[in-house]
């Protein structure tokens, strides 16, 4: 280390030396810092000018073996009045405004110096002078400008000084606001031992930064250090501003509250928060937003960078509403197995979908039509009737009305979806039948005998069609009082060729007409054959015998009816058993285990977060992307939205959130519905993707499910499925509910608006709110605690008693079976729930609904026995539902008519009409008694006529509450099978 000797003898040694291994380190210079002067920088003689020249000298500060920077000391402290000025040169203020200076220094204590007068300082004195250009010449002391007397924090002392030990401080002080082009810093020692090591003058400013893809500009910080100046931000390439992205640059250099951002736009997608990045070839993105680049969809492609769609091969193509995320698809296959059912002049057409929709789900069809002579077919025109249309059926079956008779058609059934129309060179595939009417209807029957038995009876025969084309199956025989053909008439039927039919009104006159029916259809009625019922009684005592026989007859007969529903109801209970032994459930045979998985109740854990812990798993909320609110309830909302779990792949979901303010009571009950839905795990269950307890909102996340709850789903698609997909939902129902069983559970409020239906028509079990667990007992049961019970839905000793097993379960899967085949309509209509109770209990049952197979109708009788014992088990329905589905021909079988496994299966009928000598006591035995005289003033004092009532009828008469409606209807259609009956017997 060199000194300047002119200070050697005056002052002691200061440790310069020491500095050697101090400015070898070197510092990093911030971010957010603008050096307009740094003296480490320089490696020679700074050239700052010293007065008087025995005050302050320059070092050479070596930091390494070769490079030195200077430094600057000054010891005089053996004299007096001492006034060194070092002033530096002129420095550049550049776009600062407010500059800092940093010094870092060293300074020694005057106590520690022998022999040092009272004169000697600890603290030097820091200047400036802004001027905007540099000036020569000596120091000015008058231009200066006083900025702070500086002083040590931490002196050294002789003790250092022969341990080498240095202690450096460092101050900083700031400038007053500056307006000229530049400023002179300097340095007043009035009589300190001082080495100023080194000197930094610098202003603040943001550095230039990328936050959430916008761009920022370096931006040199306000004059104050409170001051915050707005900066506007630029997109980065690849994207654009969702809202005008704006941050703050605060005095401190800093950046602060963000406003705004952009977002990569079509074609691009975000890898970091800095730069969006171009989709390669074979991806896309279609619009503006934070998801990233996809894989072009099935039958499509791209080949340029940052693309936003992909194009369909050839081929294929994309219907109007399609988005760019979805397949391309292509027209359909030609329906399957078209079978034609022709019945006089009417046909009915069905067929099998397609073996290829194309990849769409929006299949449709039409229907065209020809009629054909020997040589040619021309267009039919339009005079049919197509029920329920001609064209866009979603449903594959039609019926076609007003064919001519005898003629030959061609039918041909094209199908479309939603691609067809943009395939323009593409012709439709299709199938086609050709029929003839009449083809194999038997002919008119001939004459027809008649006797008069009584004055109320008579005796009707025929002779067999000349061309029966087949086998006759039955005749029917269609009668009226003449003067009333249009506005009343009864039908009886018979398989013999002969009929009497009694309690007609004497003195008035009858028209008959018969036809037969065969395996094609019926033929056309004979001609009216009218009787006179004016012959008067011979032989009274004969037709009192007569009556006697038949009435022994009848009583025998409902004698036998009941023995044998006793039978077959034991036969079919053993027959439910052997199948579900026998036969196998989709391919796989099922293995009775040992041991199976028992439900545990989160309600016996103390506190219901440790439930949650065991059986559901926790859910980062930042996963989660809620896109829309599509429904709400007491507990909070239900929104549907994204899943993206890092490492899997993204899901949709629907989010159920537990509304702000809620108590214990309900977090706990919200809690646990996660917990038992994540004790299960069977595909036709709601499968719980997991929850979010440690964050706000709290969120149980499940599967989505497009179609969302079965009853809306059939409400908006009432007429559109065939039987057997009707029946394949109500499956996947009991297999689920079998599954819950297995796991000694129940759910108590099995309902159509409680399962959800995925896009693949599977109905899947949901909402455990009401659920509650059985202990290992297949006697045990639970009981509410004042809860509400959903009446129309459950079965009669839960609602008296409020008793739930898996046999109450069943009851309310009969009422589902009802709504599916209903297509979501309300179970008792808008009967009130008193009236629904009492009319349970006395037996009475929902009739079947329209178009429903009597074996399916028989099922739900069987899920509503009123003795629980009686009703057949889920793995029973189960069993059975999969023998339908294997043997759709069941479910063929006309009304009255047993077929399938179990034969005849029990149900609860209104009272025989044969137990009440007259209309008035059935009424009061159906507790509509007070309709009795309405009946006997409107003429119904038979049982004939009022077996014919209809709706209307009933209007008629004065029955306006549709409860009472529905009462007195079911009980007709009873008495009219019973009615039925006995004609055929």
């Amino acid at each position: 280390m060199q000194r300047v000797p002119n200070s050697a003898a005056m002052c002691p040694t200061i440790l310069i030396p020491a500095l050697l291994g101090l400015l070898s380190r070197t510092i990093a210079q911030p971010s957010n810092q603008v050096y307009l002067l740094d003296t480490t920088q320089y490696e020679r003689n700074l050239g700052w000018q010293a007065t008087p020249s025995s005050g302050w000298e320059v070092l050479q500060a070596p930091i390494d073996q070769v490079t030195t920077v200077p430094a600057y000391q000054v010891c005089n402290v053996m004299k007096a009045n001492q006034n060194n000025w070092l002033k530096t040169f002129w420095i550049p203020r550049h776009e600062a405004r407010r500059v800092f200076v940093e010094l870092t220094f060293t300074l020694r204590d005057c106590g520690s110096m022998q022999k040092v007068p009272v004169t000697c300082k600890e603290t030097f004195h820091l200047f400036y002078h802004e001027t905007d250009e540099a000036k020569s010449g000596p120091i000015d002391e008058s231009k200066f400008i006083k900025v702070d007397t500086i002083a040590a924090d931490t002196n050294f002392d002789r003790t250092d000084v022969a341990g080498r030990v240095l202690k450096l401080n460092t101050k900083v002080r700031e400038l007053p606001v500056l307006s000229a082009r530049g400023f002179y810093l300097a340095f007043q020692d009035v009589g300190a031992c001082v080495a100023i090591v080194t000197v930094r003058a610098y202003y603040k400013r943001c550095s230039k930064t990328v936050f959430k893809l916008a761009v920022f500009p370096a931006t040199v910080a306000g004059e104050a250090s409170s001051s915050l100046l707005e900066v506007p931000g630029t997109c980065v390439d690849g994207a654009r501003t969702e809202e005008n992205p704006r941050m703050h640059c605060s005095g401190d250099g800093e950046w602060v509250v963000p406003i705004g951002r952009c977002t990569c736009s079509a074609g691009y997608e975000e890898t970091t928060e800095t730069y969006c990045q171009a989709c390669d070839p074979g991806q896309f993105k279609a619009e503006l937003g934070e998801l990233g680049c996809a894989a072009c969809p099935a039958h499509s492609f791209s080949n340029a960078k940052a693309s936003t769609s992909c194009k369909c091969r050839d081929g294929y193509y994309r219907a109007k509403g399609d988005n760019s995320s979805q397949p391309c698809t292509h027209p359909p296959t030609a329906p399957q197995n078209l079978i034609s059912s022709v019945n006089e002049t009417s046909v009915i057409l069905e067929w099998n979908p397609p073996q290829n929709s194309g990849g769409r789900e929006d299949v449709t069809y039409q229907v065209l039509c020809q009629q054909c002579s020997a040589s040619s077919c021309e267009p039919c025109g339009r005079a049919l009737h197509f029920l329920p249309r001609q064209d866009r059926l979603k449903a594959p079956t039609v019926t076609i009305t007003r064919l001519k008779a005898h003629s030959n058609y061609s039918f041909t059934v094209e199908a479309h979806n939603g691609v067809s129309s943009l395939a323009k060179s593409f012709l439709p595939f299709s199938t086609s039948v050709n029929i003839t009417t009449n083809q194999a209807a038997p002919s008119q029957i001939g004459a027809v005998s008649t006797e008069i038995l009584s004055k109320d009876s008579v005796s009707l025969s025929w002779i067999d069609p000349d061309h029966p084309n087949g086998i006759i199956l039955e005749y029917e025989i269609k009668y009226y009082v003449k003067t009333l053909r249009e506005k009343r008439f009864f039908i009886v039927r018979t398989k013999t060729s002969s009929i009497t039919l009694s309690h007609l009104k004497a003195d008035t006159v009858y028209s008959f007409e018969i036809r037969a029916r065969t395996a094609a259809g019926y033929g056309r009625y004979s001609e009216p054959v009218d009787i006179n019922m004016a012959m008067p009684v011979e032989n009274s005592a004969s037709h009192v015998a007569v009556f006697a026989v038949c009435a022994a007859t009848i009583l025998a007969i409902a004698i036998g009816i009941f023995v044998c529903i006793r039978r077959r109801r034991t036969k079919r209970m053993a027959t439910y058993k052997d199948e579900e032994e026998q036969n196998p459930i989709n391919g796989e045979v099922q293995v009775k285990r040992a041991s199976k998985r028992i439900y545990v109740d989160p309600f016996t854990y103390e506190d219901p977060s440790r439930a949650v812990q065991e059986f559901a798993r926790e859910i980062d909320a930042a996963w989660i992307s809620i896109e829309k609110v599509i429904g709400s309830g007491e507990s909070g909302e239900v929104c549907r939205g994204r899943l993206r779990i890092p490492n899997e792949p993204e899901v949709a979901v629907a989010i159920k959130t537990l509304k702000a303010g809620y108590s214990e009571k309900q977090r706990r009950d919200f809690l646990s519905e996660a917990s038992i839905m994540g004790q299960f795990e069977h595909p036709n269950i709601i499968r719980l993707e997991g929850v979010v307890t440690k964050s706000k909102p709290v969120m149980i996340i499940t599967e989505h499910m497009e179609n969302g709850s079965l009853d809306s789903f059939l409400k908006k698609n009432d007429g559109q499925f065939t039987v057997i997909q009707l029946l394949g939902m109500l499956r996947g129902i009991a297999a689920g509910m079998k599954y819950l069983s297995d796991m000694n559970y129940i759910h108590r409020d099995l309902a159509a608006r409680n399962v959800l239906v995925n896009g693949n028509l599977m109905c899947k079990v949901s909402d455990f709110g009401l659920s509650r667990g059985l202990e290992d007992d297949p006697q045990a049961v639970y009981t509410t605690h004042g809860g509400k019970i959903p009446i129309r839905w459950t079965a009669p000793e839960a609602i008296a008693f409020r008793k739930f097993t898996s046999a109450s379960d069943v009851w309310s899967f009969g009422i589902v079976m009802w709504e599916v085949m209903s297509y979501g309509e309300r179970p008792y209509w808008d009967i009130n729930n008193q009236d629904v109770i009492q009319s349970i209990e006395e037996g009475y049952r929902l009739p079947a609904p329209m178009d429903c197979p009597i074996a399916l109708h028989q099922l739900m009788l069987d899920c509503w026995q009123k003795d629980r014992a009686e009703r057949p088990s889920f793995m029973e329905l189960l069993a059975y539902l999969d023998k339908l589905l294997q043997t759709p021909a069941a479910l063929k079988a006309p009304p009255g008519t047993p077929q399938g496994p179990t034969g005849s299966l029990l149900e609860r009928k209104p009272p025989e009409y044969t137990m009440f000598c007259s209309v008035s006591e059935w009424l009061e035995a159906i507790k509509m008694g007070r309709y009795k005289e309405n009946f006997t003033n409107a003429g119904y004092v038979a049982w004939t006529s009022v077996a014919q009532m209809t709706l209307e009828d009933l209007q008629r008469v004065g029955v306006t509450l549709a409860g009472h409606q529905k009462r007195i209807l079911t009980s007709i259609q009873a008495l009219r099978a019973q009615l039925a009956n006995v004609v055929q017997a």
